[in-house]
């Protein structure tokens, strides 16, 4: 399509095509991208981080005062808000204002998931010497076994992003969901210094460990799903373990 917004800007069109993307599951607003994408300066980095910033400040602080239902809303957008503003900062990995904006993101995506209607669970996951950042979303309360997917994110996205990636969509038809960040993706990287490690059978391998013990999961009928470069990583993984029922692959490519 011909860009709405930054005609000469592709990665700028691309990054607000892709907030665009998350109003379907309630992770932006069209008039909110639209009014700030008309205020940044193109090409402008900084622009782009001050901008996104200033709505999701301001959406996230309507939301502390918001009825319920609102606040839930106002919420999941801002995270989604925070999570773009430092997109573009990464040429330095040091620069302060990437935690302000990520740590703001996970705070507002699990003061949402507390308020969703269906129960989002912060988990743990054992990894090694540590532990993986993840969430297990509950497809209904009766305890029986059911078809469960386990679903992670590429470079720059977040397992908080995996709320509008397919989570909620999995949840809606049936399906538990256990999303996670790895070594490399932003929840590890930022708290933990972990890298990317090519053998990702290594890494989900411990996740499928941690799901297939969980009560509610029936361990033969886990799906792994990677989105981005996370679409190039889960077919690895799941080269070397059988208990992956099925792969879904969306590799950007």
């Amino acid at each position: 399509m011909e860009p709405i917004f930054f005609p000469d800007n592709h990665s700028f069109w691309y990054e607000t095509l892709r907030i665009f993307g998350h109003i379907a599951y309630g992770g932006a607003d069209f008039g909110e991208v639209a009014v700030t994408a008309q205020r940044i300066v193109p090409d402008d980095y900084d622009s782009w981080y001050d901008e996104w910033l200033a709505t999701a400040d301001r959406v996230a602080g309507a939301a502390r005062t918001a009825h319920r239902v609102s606040a839930r809303d106002g919420f999941l957008r801002a995270s989604n808000y925070y999570r773009a503003a430092e997109f573009f900062l990464h040429g330095n990995a040091a620069d302060p204002r990437i935690r302000h904006a990520y740590d703001a993101s996970v705070e507002c995506f699990r003061t949402a998931a507390e308020l969703a209607d269906q129960v989002i669970e912060p988990v743990l996951i054992p990894y090694e010497d540590t532990a993986l950042p993840g969430y297990f979303y509950h497809a209904d309360d009766s305890g029986e076994p059911r078809p469960t997917v386990v679903m992670h994110n590429g470079f720059d996205g977040t397992v908080e992003e995996m709320h509008r990636f397919g989570a909620v969509a999995a949840v809606e038809r049936g399906y538990h969901v256990l999303s996670f960040d790895g070594p490399g993706q932003p929840g590890t990287r930022h708290h933990q210094g972990l890298a990317f490690r090519p053998d990702w059978e290594n890494v989900v391998g411990p996740v499928l460990d941690y799901v297939a013990a969980r009560p509610e999961v029936d361990a033969d009928r886990i799906a792994l799903f990677g989105v981005s470069m996370g679409g190039v990583l889960a077919p690895r993984a799941a080269a070397f373990d059988q208990r992956v029922a099925a792969l879904i692959a969306v590799d950007g490519i």
